[in-house]
């Protein structure tokens, strides 16, 4: 009798233990990704947040991202950018017309060229750099949006589970308050439960939509200077994507 109290009280220790240790990991896990401020985490369901975590540490981690500072990629043979994530200074180039510009995406100060000459009107300049953010705040999400799951603004929530024949997703739901060019855009990401990695995502036009406006997969997933990128959108490619440690500063200051 006492060797079967003994061994049900060390079996209930070593569970004890292991629920210890994995509430450890889970905390490990949030406290190396902090919400960005005004992220809506009172809104929010707290295993959509569990799970943006690990996505988050599957991607390669928040410190990794953090520290990465450039970027470029194609956005579907239409433009390239350069992105400094320290400064917020950005370089697009059109791939389909005479038209590039330098700016910083904080202070909106910067230049625009467009059929060969400089534009110095000061509202045509104006009026194109706000494109010009619009369009890497558009461009740079179909390439980063697993790193912005707890951004300002975003209420996550937990959607459910979808099973296929190959896979097991967690599905979180991602709405925006007065943040982005389309705060009232609705988001679908569909998470592998064993890599953690994002691997579809649904675009609803309106958040009280109930049927996507497109479904695309997230695939492709490589390892850059720390963190994982991936460019593979079905029928829309990001292509030439790399991460770099330094550039050329006049690539932000001359066109």
């Amino acid at each position: 009798m006492k060797f079967q109290l003994h061994y049900f009280l060390f079996i209930l220790l070593l569970v004890v233990q292991s629920c210890k240790s994995d509430k450890r990991i889970e905390e490990s896990i949030v406290n190396t990704n902090p919400s960005a401020l005004h992220f809506n985490a009172t809104d929010s369901d707290q295993k959509a947040i569990e799970i943006a975590d690990k996505v988050m540490a599957a991607m390669g981690g928040r410190t990794a991202y953090d520290n990465t500072r450039y970027l470029t990629w194609n956005f579907f043979g239409s433009r390239k950018h350069w992105w400094d994530k320290k400064t917020g200074n950005i370089r697009i180039e059109s791939q389909k017309d005479d038209f590039s510009l330098v700016m910083n995406i904080h202070n909106m100060k910067g230049k625009i060229k467009k059929d060969g000459a400089l534009m110095t009107h000061p509202d045509s300049l104006s009026k194109y750099l706000q494109k010009g953010k619009e369009m890497w705040i558009n461009d740079s999400y179909w390439l980063v949006m697993p790193y912005k799951l707890k951004d300002s603004g975003v209420t996550l929530t937990y959607v459910g589970e979808e099973k296929t024949d190959t896979a097991h997703y967690e599905i979180l739901g991602l709405t925006f308050n007065e943040v982005g060019v389309t705060p009232d855009n609705k988001y679908h990401v569909y998470v592998d439960s064993e890599s953690n990695l994002i691997e579809n995502w649904a675009f609803f036009r309106n958040a009280q939509d109930s049927v996507a406006s497109f479904v695309t997969p997230w695939t492709g997933y490589k390892k850059y200077n720390g963190i994982s990128l991936c460019g593979d959108r079905g029928k829309y490619q990001l292509t030439e994507i790399d991460v770099l440690e330094d550039v050329d500063k006049k690539l932000f200051t001359e066109l």
